[in-house]
């Protein structure tokens, strides 16, 4: 097994601010969560070069970048896919080293999905940004009105992405953001900074004007985050991540009236009915349960199982479930690497605490595995499932953002959907049955932004994205991004 490195320009992460590679003297290691190790030194940045590429995409938005078409704009994304495609395994390194993902994984989702957003936002807006609405009236007089509505950008949009899926989300919200006219300044998670300026290599490389593709490292508080937050002079923020972090943006945004769109936490049920294509279904909960050590916000943390089936059901995923390798992440057969970090790991482990102190019955996991390695000095925990917990015990209302989920037993429909619906958040919900009436009717009653039946995971680039109550504000993908990133006016002519 051969282990990955992260490519030479990384060993020290460097800022990216109107068209060059900046570094600085106050910096942070970036450990593996594999063997925890220091992969690299990144360069914080600090407030003065938060305003200064601030002001430089401002700039930008006068000069050159103003001027381009959304042809054009397209254009530059797709050379930037193609780099990206050209240096797939560095991207893949990258993603890896930080987060401790399978490259499995890696390769599916990750790089794939981060080119795949790149050219689909350039083809969804080269077709559809420039049409406009035209409305004629008649006026008493007998002259006429021509109303004619434009699209026209923001301005200067700061996007701040999270540690789980760095270059996915970060292509998610770069792309529109771009072909909408915008500038943008990326704030990377400081767990997960590498793709991010292997990403700017990128829009370096494909001739993308200085000042208009930005990215800056550092932390929330006191750094990075809340400089760029709090400058006066960006017109709209984009941020994915930890609700309460999306709380404390909100109430600096409010200050400057600015336009937000959050995608944040989920607790988010998933329902298998008796009907069910059983195995499906264990397959498919053990996926939306551990993909990614569980750190996706849209995982299922809470699943109600139909009564008659339940006790059949928790034997199977459990056996299933234990049978998942955990290990490095350049092993194919590995399903799941460490957690992110050592400090998260913690969090998910006061939460394997609690549950049982909760009342949890334990069928699997709940431990840091060892392994007589450097994997020992990482991040791991094995996937865990519980049952016999309340609705409203701690541990079934608070995201915990690891490899553990609830397994509750249900009789009714109507009884499923209230407990499904019994939480703060909601962003994503998963139906599995064999009954389409029944699909039809249970998914619309689901308090969440997107629900799918008997899948997981898998959706269409263009339909909108995002959360309800505590999961988010606004909705993002195809023309809901176009709108979301623009700002529209009506030309009224008299003819």
């Amino acid at each position: 097994m051969n282990r990955l490195t992260l490519p030479e320009s990384l060993k020290i992460t460097k800022n990216y601010s109107n068209g060059s590679f900046i570094t600085t003297d106050k910096r942070f290691d970036n450990i593996s969560p594999v063997d925890g190790e220091k992969l690299s030194e990144v360069c914080e940045a600090d407030r003065a070069l938060v305003d200064a590429t601030v002001k430089a995409a401002k700039e930008a938005l006068n000069g050159p970048w103003g001027k381009t078409t959304v042809e054009e704009r397209a254009d530059y994304l797709f050379k930037v896919a193609n780099i990206i495609e050209r240096r797939y395994d560095e991207f893949i390194a990258a993603e890896v080293l930080d987060t401790g993902r399978p490259v499995h994984q890696a390769k599916a989702l990750d790089v794939y999905r981060g080119m795949h957003n790149l050219r689909t936002f350039a083809e969804i807006f080269k077709h559809e940004y420039t049409t406009t609405e035209c409305y004629e009236s008649n006026l008493p007089d007998g002259s006429r009105l021509l109303n004619i509505t434009r699209r026209n950008p923001l301005g200067v949009v700061v996007s701040i992405s999270p540690w789980n899926l760095p270059l996915l989300s970060a292509t998610w919200k770069a792309a529109p953001i771009l072909m909408a006219g915008n500038t943008v300044i990326c704030k990377p998670s400081e767990e997960s900074p590498s793709s991010a300026t292997l990403l700017a290599e990128c829009f370096d490389e494909a001739g993308v004007p200085p000042g208009v593709f930005n990215v800056l490292h550092g932390f929330g508080k006191d750094s990075a985050g809340a400089f760029l937050t709090e400058n006066p002079a960006i017109d709209a923020i984009t941020f994915t991540g930890e609700s309460g972090t999306g709380s404390t943006i909100m109430r600096t945004a409010a200050a400057g009236v600015k336009p937000v769109s959050f995608e944040l936490g989920g607790k988010n049920a998933a329902i298998v009915f008796e009907d069910a294509d059983f195995d499906a279904a264990v397959d498919g909960i053990i996926r939306s349960s551990f993909t990614n050590s569980g750190q996706v916000c849209l995982c299922s943390e809470r699943v109600f199982v139909q009564r008659s089936i339940f006790d059949k059901f928790v034997q199977a995923i459990t056996e299933k479930t234990e049978q998942l390798k955990v290990g490095w992440p350049e092993d194919d057969q590995v399903y799941m690497g460490p957690l992110v970090s050592k400090g998260h790991r913690e969090k998910v482990l006061s939460y394997m605490k609690l549950a049982v102190e909760e009342g949890a019955t334990v069928h699997t996991g709940g431990i840091v595995p060892e392994f007589g390695d450097g994997r020992d000095r990482g991040a791991y925990v094995r996937p865990t499932i519980w049952t016999g917990l309340s609705d409203d015990a701690r541990c079934m209302q608070e995201e915990i953002f690891g490899p553990v989920t609830h397994l509750s037993p249900f009789d009714t429909e109507e009884e499923v959907i209230a407990r499904a619906n019994n939480t703060n958040y909601g962003l994503a919900g998963v139906i599995w049955t064999t009954n389409l009436s029944r699909a039809h009717r249970v998914a619309p009653q689901i308090n969440a932004g997107i629900v799918w039946v008997n899948h997981w995971f898998a959706r269409d680039l263009r339909t909108p994205f995002g959360g309800n109550k505590l999961s988010g504000v606004g909705r993002e993908g195809g023309r809901h991004s176009m709108e979301f990133y623009s700002n529209l006016s009506n030309i009224s002519i008299r003819i």
